[in-house]
């Protein structure tokens, strides 16, 4: 009968839906060194990855989850590896030690706080297995379904930079990069300035278009800015607390990641773009477009992060 009444009463709008209930999340990653395209001509990198991809699976838990967290190293790789998440709060030597080949490691940790998290290999050197590929973003949603606005559509954008010899170290220490791109892959969503790009993020006018992005660096900062739009609200670390609203732009760091609300009132285009040239032209931009007959697929479910 409480039930029966609770539920009334939230659709009488006299108290507001009920929090999501916490419960236990089990995941699984396996550390793969694969190669892998960096560009849309196909040029092959060897990579260090989560489930051979780059970035790693998008993970996604509630606040408030306990998450039983299992990491294998494939027998097959060469290089111990391990797993940092900065949505957990845990003891660095035990739970983030590296594993080497052939070895599993599983622990647990419960999502506190809500917001879009990065996560990495803290393996040794930390530099080069970030830059090689071994990073991703775990979402962890709100428990109150209502502290932020309802998104249409939904995207992650994870910058990264490559370097040309992923051996060499002093260039990553260095910053001497060859690109910074978005998910792997230079322009991977841009075909107006690489003619092979044969994708790009889609919505329609006046839907609220979020995208998670992380910046996984290892080194570069990204001034992230929609050329022709207007972020209308910006959530630092993807907190519901932390909200700007009508940003031209914003700063994130390595090793940080935000939540961003797009809105585009009318058809046309936006470029997502790091704001530092030297970044964006050498290939982090990435096209959305916008068009009543946009695919409604796009920008939910597994679409989120666009293959």
């Amino acid at each position: 009968m409480r039930s029966q009444l609770l539920a009334a009463a939230c659709l009488l709008g006299l108290m507001a839906a009920p929090a999501a209930y916490a419960k236990d999340v089990t995941i699984n990653l396996s550390a793969k060194e694969v190669d892998r395209p960096i560009d849309n001509n196909g040029t092959m990198y060897a990579s260090w990855t989560y489930d051979g991809q780059v970035p790693g699976p998008v993970l996604r838990v509630t606040e408030g989850d306990t998450v039983t967290f299992t990491l294998t190293n494939a027998a097959t790789n060469k290089n111990s590896h391990s797993i940092d998440f900065h949505a957990a709060q845990v003891d660095v030597i035990n739970e983030f030690e590296p594993i080497k080949p052939g070895e599993t490691k599983t622990f647990k940790f419960v999502a506190k706080h809500p917001g879009a998290f990065f996560y990495h290999c803290g393996a040794e050197p930390m530099i080069q297995h970030i830059a090689r590929g071994m990073f991703g973003l775990i979402l962890v949603d709100p428990k109150d379904p209502n502290a932020l606005p309802k998104a249409d559509r939904e995207y992650v954008l994870v910058q990264s930079e490559i370097y040309a010899n992923p051996e060499d170290k002093h260039a990553m220490m260095k910053n001497d990069w060859q690109n910074v791109v978005f998910n792997g892959v230079a322009f991977k969503y841009d075909p107006v300035h690489d003619p092979n790009a044969t994708k790009t993020l889609v919505a329609k006018p006046g839907e609220r278009v979020r995208i998670y992005f992380v910046n996984a660096g290892p080194n570069e900062f990204s001034s992230f800015h929609p050329i022709a739009g207007i972020w209308d609200k910006v959530y630092r670390s993807g907190n519901p607390k932390n909200v700007l609203e009508g940003m031209q732009s914003f700063v994130v760091g390595p090793g940080d990641a935000a939540t961003f609300d797009l809105i585009s009132p009318v058809e046309g285009a936006n470029a997502i773009v790091n704001h530092s040239m030297r970044a964006a032209h050498s290939g982090a931009i990435a096209v959305i477009m916008f068009s009543k007959d946009a695919d409604p697929k796009m920008g939910k479910g597994d679409l989120i992060l666009v293959p």
